[in-house]
Order: C-alpha cells, then structure tokens, then sequence
C-alpha cells in the first residue's frame, strides 16, 4: 500500500446523499407535501450559500439557517428546528454508497482511515453510528467544528496534525467535488482520488492524481 493514510469525503462519496429525498421526509413529518418545484426554490438558495460557505463568506450556522427562513416564516418555526429535522431526515434515509463497506473493509488493514467533510456534525455521527461504519475510522473531520471547509487548505493542515502526519505525499483524499474535495487536496500538497461516477469532464486547472468510476475501481487501484 503506498498511503499510510486515506481521507475520504463523505457525502456522495461514502454515502448516498438525497436532498430531495430527505426535505420530503422532513416535512412530510410537519403534514406538508414537498414537491419538485419546492425543492426547486430550495435549491436556488441553497446551493449559492454552500459555495459562499466553502469560500469562508458565511459559516455553517449561517448556512444552515438561511437556507430555511422562508419555510420556518411560513410554519411559524425557527429556522434551527427545520434545519434539525432535516439532518435528523437525511440520517433516517441514509444508505451507503455501493462498495463502499467492501472498501474499507479491505483498506482497513493496510492503512489508517479518516474522513474529511463539510457536512455538519449532527449528520455525520450519526450517519457513522447508523451504517456501522464508525469503527473503520481514526480520524473525522468536520467543517462545522474545525471553522473552515473544504477547499480551504487550512483543514488539510488541521487533519495532518490530527493524524500526527508530516509526511503529506503518503496521504490521499478521496471525493467526488473537483472544486472542494481535489482541488484542497492539491493545494494541500496531497494526492487525490476523483470519484467521478457520472463522468463528467474535468475541471479546467483541476488534475486529479486518479480518477476513478467507482468504489469498486478504486479498491482495484489501491489493492491491486
């Protein structure tokens, strides 16, 4: 094994992460039918505040409760209660990724594991309970507690002092976001694994040190 360490994002890289999905639970759970172009109107506020996020404009806090103040105004609701029952939905239908446990259940004994997200604490713990998954694990990195997200390098640094790792080129980072999860690796000074299951081009500037399809070809790359 080249890596003594292997950081994996987690959303859409270890997990399946259904946003539509989870917002139709959540207020299905308040007798309201969340539908397509609701989910539409979400989405426009959403996603611009998660690139102000990961470029340290607003923090987690403020993400998550502005995504939700039109809804909270209109059941009468904080925005905190909304955006709680969402990750408590999101847990409720998680599902890992295919291949996934058979990943780290073959890395596992050749390499530490860590994950490195900028998803948010009340999902992630317990997303890792849920799955079983939470033992395969040294380290876990979370925006929302460290204070910057991804592509931020300085995350990167915070992992190689949790992971007590000065030797950055025996690192990967493993993700499915070129502009978060492999472009902070890079600037990082780490080699990447681009998880790009619905192929898309590469991003300009962006050159994964791999790309890879799959779960299971990554396992194949690493463990060959």
């Amino acid at each position: 094994m080249k890596y003594q360490w292997i950081l994996f994002d987690a959303d859409e890289t270890l997990f399946h992460f259904d946003a539509l999905r989870g917002l139709q639970l959540m207020f299905s759970r308040h007798n309201i039918t969340f539908t397509d172009a609701d989910f539409e109107q979400y989405e426009a506020i959403n996603k611009p505040l998660w690139v102000d996020y990961q470029n340290g404009i607003i923090s987690a806090t403020e993400l998550q409760n502005i995504r939700f103040e039109a809804w909270a105004t209109k059941l009468s609701l904080s925005t905190e209660q909304l955006n709680n029952d969402f990750l408590m939905a999101m847990a409720d239908i998680c599902t890992p990724l295919t291949g996934a446990k058979l990943l780290l259940e073959a890395l596992s004994p050749h390499a530490k594991l860590g994950i490195i997200t900028n998803g948010f604490t009340a999902l992630q713990e317990i997303r890792l309970q849920r799955t079983g998954f939470t033992d395969f694990f040294d380290v876990l990195i979370i925006s929302e507690q460290v204070g910057v997200a991804k592509p931020d390098t300085q995350i990167f640094d915070y992992a190689c002092q949790k992971m007590n790792m000065t030797q950055r080129q025996q690192i990967l980072m493993v993700g499915d976001n070129p502009h978060s999860d492999i472009l902070g690796g890079i600037n990082a000074g780490i080699d990447t694994c681009w998880l790009n299951s619905d192929h898309l081009p590469q991003p300009i500037g962006i050159r994964p040190t791999y790309t890879v399809s799959s779960l299971a070809e990554l396992q194949a790359l690493l463990l060959p």
